[in-house]
């Protein structure tokens, strides 16, 4: 393994207010920007922007994100910044307005500059987009030539949402170390310009970022929830957005994306969140390398204090018949899926067994936490 790659955006901003400047770092890139905002953050902030771009003395355009990352989506929006003949795409907002973004970036040759408002998910860091379906269930990943730009987050308005992003953030930092351990071991290639051996830069990246989890997540939960911005929460949504992010992308996913992808196909799990989702999938992928019991239960633990899945309920599935489940565990199985980057035994039937263990984990520490 003496080949390796390493990859990542070109600056990451993490600042009070630079939603303010945001406009004078777009100013590096063109003349002139479109700007893809979730609904919510138009609404709120849409003039703020709008005064950051003016004064920073980029044109600007402004265009409501849908809500789905899908080619109809990307389609329109390319057709709105052709029109206008932007220089740069910005993507203010979600995972999924982030990932619409890069895609669009993609496709017109245009600079790229992310903008989080919300640390809910690892994906603005990456050259990876996750394109869905319109109704929702996951289309594919597509690998891009390059990384964004920028990445601006303005912590105050991650603690001003609603505290279930950065938990579900949490949710998908957490499998950022167990996953790239997964890939270490089984030998496979990242993320990076068609795949590389992990670095060590990237194997360091990835277990900081689950010991900051460790150390930060619970108290940062309870700052969050008071909108109080602690160095616990700063802490955490580094650890969410650029941890996590350069980690899972240098080091590589396996079977807790695998079987958020497997199980997105089923219509109950579309009111969970990204993060939500992998969180119950990296139970899975240590019940299923046969990891001690110690670091079960500490993710167990964590996941208990801070609200993420634990049971089956949880995702949506506890009424779920079996042949629901082995058709998402099917499909989590599938030629590309990242499931295969581990050295456990896969299979429909080991997969689901990994399934029903955690849930049964779930439900017997919840009784026994209740007596």
């Amino acid at each position: 393994m003496a080949e390796r790659g390493y990859g990542g955006c070109a600056r990451y901003i993490q600042r009070d207010g630079e939603l303010d400047r945001v406009g004078q770092h777009a100013a590096t890139l063109g003349t002139s920007a479109l700007l893809i905002v979730d609904g919510f953050i138009l609404e709120r902030y849409g003039e703020r922007l709008r005064k950051s771009f003016f004064d920073a003395g980029v044109d600007v355009a402004m265009e409501r994100f849908s809500g789905e990352c899908w080619t109809g989506e990307v389609e329109r929006l390319c057709a709105i910044a052709g029109q206008a003949t932007v220089q740069t795409i910005v993507a203010v907002g979600g995972g999924k307005t982030a990932d619409t973004a890069k895609l669009v970036a993609m496709q017109l040759g245009a600079r790229l500059m992310i903008v989080a408002t919300i640390a809910s998910s690892d994906a603005p860091t990456s050259a990876i987009a996750m394109r869905y379906h319109e109704d929702g269930s996951t289309d594919r990943s597509v690998y891009l030539p390059r990384h964004p730009d920028f990445v601006i987050v303005d912590p105050r308005l991650v603690v001003e949402a609603p505290v279930r992003f950065l938990v579900a953030g949490m949710g998908d930092a957490l499998t950022t170390w167990y996953e790239a351990r997964a890939n270490r071991d089984a030998g496979t290639r990242n993320y990076i310009a068609g795949g590389y051996h992990a670095p060590i830069a990237g194997l360091a990246i990835a277990r900081q970022c689950h010991e900051t989890l460790m150390r930060d997540g619970r108290a940062a939960k309870i700052a969050a929830e008071n909108g109080r911005l602690t160095p616990a929460v700063q802490n955490v949504i580094e650890a969410n957005t650029l941890l996590s992010g350069l980690g899972f992308e240098n080091c590589g996913c396996s079977i807790a994306h695998g079987f958020h992808n497997g199980m997105s196909i089923l219509p109950q799990t579309h009111g969970m969140l990204h993060g939500e989702k992998v969180a119950y999938g990296a139970l899975v992928l240590l019940v299923m390398e046969g990891r001690p019991n110690e670091e079960i239960e500490e993710a167990f633990g964590f996941c208990e204090d801070i609200g993420l899945p634990t049971t089956l309920a949880d995702l949506g599935l506890g009424d779920a018949s079996e042949e629901e489940l082995a058709k998402g565990a099917l499909a989590a199985l599938g030629d590309n899926e990242p499931t295969h980057s581990t050295t456990a035994e896969l299979s429909v039937e080991n997969l689901l067994a990994a399934v029903h263990t955690v849930d049964a984990l779930g439900r017997k520490r919840r009784e026994a936490a209740a007596r």
